[in-house]
């Protein structure tokens, strides 16, 4: 069976050729041509992904995401954009895209993410939902967002609980700074900062403060671990 591609696309020149391209490429391709269409048409939650324009009439291509993703619509999106400073990716990347390509862009690369974005898609529905994670003695309730550490509760920050989370999907495994700015703060690129060791810093300092044996450890020159052996 096809996989289905809707496409949020008020340019008919450009919407024209992304329907013909993706056709050819086996896919199935239904258009929109306004932010609202595409909403509306999204919401029945039918495609395996969206690519939207972020310049769209009525409901700009963002709004669309935010509106989608408040809605619990997890199906993936892709933006397509003009705007292609550093701001504007983050802008789109923060209001709920899964990816963000600037035009002028080529075929290619659009049928690489796409094949990229539907991978991970579908890893995601095939693995088990857990409710909780476990590392030692540190327990994290996915549900209630609450970690305890030796059955002591240990308050954390939305961006810390996605970070601690992250690195118990991990467990045991070195994670690297680029896959942590990639997956929870959506940076693509390297923005130049020590914005994860500073986060890691305060991560560490809530989980072992108090306890005799460390669970957060750097493995140096390559990233971090969360581990209750080494």
């Amino acid at each position: 069976m096809s996989r289905k591609i809707l496409v949020v696309e008020d340019d008919a020149s450009t919407a024209a050729y992304l329907a013909k391209g993706l056709g050819e490429a086996g896919y199935a391709v239904e258009l929109a041509s306004s932010g609202r269409d595409g909403l509306f048409l999204a919401s029945e939650g039918i495609f395996d992904l969206i690519i939207a324009d972020r310049m769209l009439p009525g409901l700009d291509g963002l709004g669309m995401v935010g509106a989608l993703r408040a809605a619990k619509v997890r199906t993936p999106v892709l933006v397509l954009s003009a705007l292609a400073s550093v701001d504007d990716r983050v802008d789109g990347l923060r209001a709920g895209a899964d990816d963000y390509l600037c035009k002028p862009f080529s075929f290619a690369e659009l049928s690489a993410r796409i094949e990229a974005l539907v991978r991970r898609a579908d890893r995601a529905a095939i693995e088990p939902l857990k409710t909780r994670l476990s590392v030692g003695d540190l327990e994290i309730d996915l549900l209630a967002r609450q970690v305890t550490r030796a059955g002591r509760v240990i308050p954390l920050g939305a961006r810390e609980f996605n970070l601690l989370e992250f690195l118990a999907r991990h467990a045991g495994q070195v994670v690297t700074r680029t896959m942590m700015l990639e997956k929870i703060w959506n940076y693509h690129f390297d923005p130049g900062s020590n914005v994860v060791d500073v986060h890691i810093g305060r991560l560490r300092r809530k989980l072992e403060e108090g306890f005799a044996t460390p669970i957060l450890h750097t493995v140096r020159g390559a990233g971090y671990k969360l581990a209750s052996d080494v």
